[in-house]
């Protein structure tokens, strides 16, 4: 039997921009995950720098900075069986020419950078990233 698990999703600026935010909604509910929280937000460089210091090492980080803090942001945290996994299923690969067609980026992302999406990769990364954008208490 599968585990109920909870789930960070968020929609990243390029997808508020873009008038995607109802289609992203859906896409989740349809799939029969259930959003338990919601709030839309607009992100400053220290919580960028910790959310994403796995990657402050890069080259094109500062472009990923400007992108991040361009506009708001969908914080969300997603519930379900498998939920973590079944929500990187739906977003599909973060390479946008490896997404295949009928996932969120494979239908909606033109471009690496502006790939509509990020969702927690592990059952610990998920209960950070849900403490970081919601506070301890979530």
């Amino acid at each position: 039997m599968a585990d109920t698990e909870r789930t960070y999703i968020m929609l990243k600026p390029d997808c508020v921009k873009r008038g995607l935010i109802g289609e992203v909604i859906s896409r989740i509910e349809k799939k029969g995950y259930q959003i338990t929280a919601m709030k839309m937000m607009t992100l400053d460089e220290p919580i960028l720098r910790e959310h994403y210091a796995h990657i402050a090492g890069e080259d094109w980080f500062p472009l990923m900075l400007d992108y991040m803090m361009s506009g708001p942001v969908v914080a969300m945290i997603v519930e379900g069986e498998d939920a973590i996994l079944g929500m990187r299923r739906l977003m599909g690969p973060t390479i946008n020419a490896n997404a295949p067609a009928g996932t969120i980026r494979g239908d909606l992302t033109y471009s690496n950078r502006y790939n509509i999406i990020h969702g927690s990769d592990s059952p610990e990364t998920a209960e950070i990233e849900i403490k970081r954008f919601f506070g301890p208490d979530a």
